[in-house]
């Protein structure tokens, strides 16, 4: 494993501690992944480990090909990932998680608004896959939900979870953070009752421009980096 790699699988590790501390806890289930750009393979947490306890000696290399061998203790959900590494060449890195308000939200038939900051950013860029809600087991499923993400930036899995992507494992883990609390907001925002109000079109333009701008990804990271520090003292090796 060279320099790149290394540094790349203590990303994920960081990455899945950070969701746990957001609550995307599953016991093992739920996967983060990422690749060097343009690599044929990608890194992921293991089938074994929960977000909660991935370090990285607990994150595999995978192969994009689906035919490929498969490593013994890979996640049996290879091919949500393999499909849609193959379908975007742009995406480094890819959250998949059971996060409660995520999956709830999923399960309606509500269209995400820019209810808050983190609407913004996702609304009219998250698909919904209704097909199947069960585990993906097998390629052509994970081609059917990167055909469901196409040029957006997640996908909600009926009565499954979400997937989240970026462009790098920062971007990944920060934005399945973003796309949990956007849905626990406006869920309970319909919850209340009562009529609310969200962004006007420019004011999502803009919060996209500067909230979720590249500098601003990476401040969030960090945040999330020392809040994991602070929670598992062992991780700061890691960054």
């Amino acid at each position: 494993m060279n320099r790149a790699e290394q540094r790349l699988v203590n990303q994920i590790a960081l990455g899945a501690r950070m969701l746990s501390l957001d609550g995307h806890d599953d016991f093992n289930q739920g996967q983060i992944s990422a690749r060097v750009q343009g690599s044929d393979t990608f890194f992921i947490k293991n089938a074994l480990c929960g977000f909660d306890e991935a370090d990285p000696d607990q994150v595999v290399r995978a192969a994009v090909d689906p035919n490929a061998e498969v490593p013994a203790i890979a996640p049996p959900e290879l091919p949500l990932h393999q499909g849609i590494y193959r379908a975007r060449p742009d995406v480094n890195a890819i959250v998949h998680s059971h996060a409660p308000h995520t999956l709830i939200f999923g399960a309606t038939d509500l269209q995400l608004r820019p209810l808050s900051h983190e609407g913004s950013y996702f609304v009219d860029r998250l698909g919904l896959f209704t097909t199947t809600s069960n585990t993906v087991l097998d390629i052509e499923t994970g081609d059917a939900i990167a055909k469901e993400l196409g040029a957006g930036e997640g996908v909600l899995l009926r009565n499954h979870g979400g997937v989240v992507i970026g462009k790098s494992v920062r971007h990944a883990a920060v934005f399945a953070q973003v796309l949990e609390r956007a849905c626990r907001l406006q869920l309970a925002a319909e919850a209340s009752g009562v009529p609310y109000t969200w962004s006007s079109e420019w004011d999502v333009t803009l919060k996209r421009d500067f909230i979720y701008a590249d500098l601003s990804v990476r401040s969030y990271w960090d945040y999330a980096v020392r809040r994991v520090n602070r929670h598992w003292p062992e991780s700061a090796s890691w960054a």
